[in-house]
């Protein structure tokens, strides 16, 4: 009797445990199936293609085939993916390009993923950053459509370079900089504490500077490229770019401002774009009065910023203050045919500044274009801007930015553009976007 009980015991503790691995292997099937069966390794991965807005094959899932075209390859790479990228759409799309569902599993069939980028203009984008690390986008700011998304450097991913780990020109490559990096903005951080002094310094008509070069605080001197003028009032200052007067908007509003302000235009955030999480921004708040806060009011100190959550706090000005979380999936449909595979994704907002405070801005942002970079680049584009020249230190050449969006209901596109270590912003900078713009918008 005692041996039967024992035998008892022993066989519902061996039941328990096996009720108990059942649950957690369907535990970890709810929430891992569909990266087991998008395994690189996997049989199923090879399943599903990926296509641009205009129907461009870019990747093909049976055969394991890219694009036709090497510019193309080598201009979508980020986008794709291969093996080596985790923030690739083959990675993070895996359960839709394989059309994996908890029930089902793959029994349905694939699914074919077309994209909202266009890959020529993606091309054109690549190309006009002429070798250098940078990134572009563009997007509309009313739908969150992304047409233009490049990081560099890139590769063909049909014919990877032998050297890819030794040569510096491929430093960082496996980085896609738009969603996984962060960096100092520069200049266009001053439209974050144009946003606070709008909002919070009241006597703002009133106020003036002279640019001598230079501004003493505390034996401590934040300089400017040249003496900007006298008596500039707030938008000649934006315009201008002056770091003195910025640096002195900054302590009079105090750190703990520019952070909330910063915070407000969500660039400390991580946004989640079709299943990639964004890198979250910096802002630190300097003591109040202090050359350090001056340079972080001018985007310098400690500010980082992600360009994805830039070219949505850009889209935000243009959209009265309603920024619209960026999209890359325009539609799914069954493998090979037109049938719908997904209900179309819902739009993606978040609030920034108000709607008055976002028009002041565009006001500023459009006379930066007209008085200092030049409309004649644009043809007749009504571009809002800021450009951001973003010291690095260790005495290499600063990071050029240039970033805003067409103030056109007939072309509603916000951009950025980051050229690392290329120096001055509006003229390196404003030169890849007018490019990429002029065929975003043609006929």
């Amino acid at each position: 009797m005692k041996r039967l009980k024992r035998r008892t015991i022993i066989a519902l503790i061996l039941a328990a445990a096996l009720a108990a691995g059942m649950l957690f292997f369907l535990l970890q099937l709810a929430l891992k199936g569909s990266d087991w069966v998008g395994f690189f390794a996997a049989q199923y991965y090879n399943a599903g293609a990926i296509y641009d807005r205009d129907g461009t094959l870019l990747y093909n899932g049976e055969t394991g085939e890219y694009a036709e075209n090497q510019t193309t390859r080598v201009a979508t790479l980020h986008l794709v993916g291969d093996q080596n990228f985790g923030t690739s759409l083959r990675s993070v799309l895996a359960d839709r390009l394989t059309g994996y569902n908890f029930v089902t599993g793959t029994s349905l069939g694939s699914h074919d993923v077309s994209l909202t980028v266009d890959a020529d203009l993606n091309a054109t984008a690549y190309a006009a950053l002429n070798g250098h690390r940078g990134v572009v986008a563009v997007y509309d700011y009313t739908t969150g459509d992304v047409l233009c998304l490049v990081s560099s450097p890139s590769y063909d991913p049909e014919n990877p370079p032998s050297n890819i780990n030794d040569n510096p020109a491929y430093e960082g490559v496996y980085l896609n900089r738009f969603f996984s990096s962060t960096f100092p903005p520069g200049s266009v951080f001053k439209l974050v504490t144009t946003a606070a002094a709008i909002e919070e310094k009241k006597d703002l008509a009133d106020f003036r500077y002279t640019c001598t070069g230079s501004l003493e605080v505390e034996g401590d001197v934040i300089t400017c490229p040249y003496a900007h003028g006298t008596d500039m009032d707030i938008n000649q200052c934006l315009a201008t770019s002056c770091n003195g007067a910025y640096a002195t908007l900054a302590m009079e509003l105090g750190g703990r401002t520019l952070g909330d302000y910063t915070d407000q235009a969500g660039l400390l955030d991580s946004l989640n774009v079709n299943g990639i999480s964004t890198a979250a921004g910096s802002f630190v708040a300097e003591p109040d009065g202090s050359a350090y806060l001056g340079w972080s009011g001018v985007g310098q100190d400690k500010d980082l910023v992600n360009p994805c959550s830039l070219l949505a706090f850009m889209g935000s000005i243009a959209n009265e203050g309603e920024a619209v979380v960026p999209n890359l999936v325009g539609s799914e449909t069954i493998r090979g045919t037109a049938i719908p595979a997904a209900l179309p994704a819902g739009k993606d907002t978040y609030e920034t500044y108000s709607p008055e405070t976002c028009q002041r801005l565009k006001e500023m942002m459009r006379n930066n274009v007209v008085s200092q970079y030049g409309q004649s680049q644009f043809g007749e584009l009504a571009v809002c801007a800021k450009s951001g020249t973003a010291e690095v230190g260790g005495g290499a050449e600063p990071h050029a930015w240039f970033a805003g969006f067409i103030d056109d209901a007939d072309h509603p596109l916000a951009f950025v553009v980051l050229v690392e270590n290329g120096s001055a912003g509006a003229r390196v900078a404003g030169s890849v976007a007018a490019q990429v713009l002029a065929q975003a918008t043609a006929d």
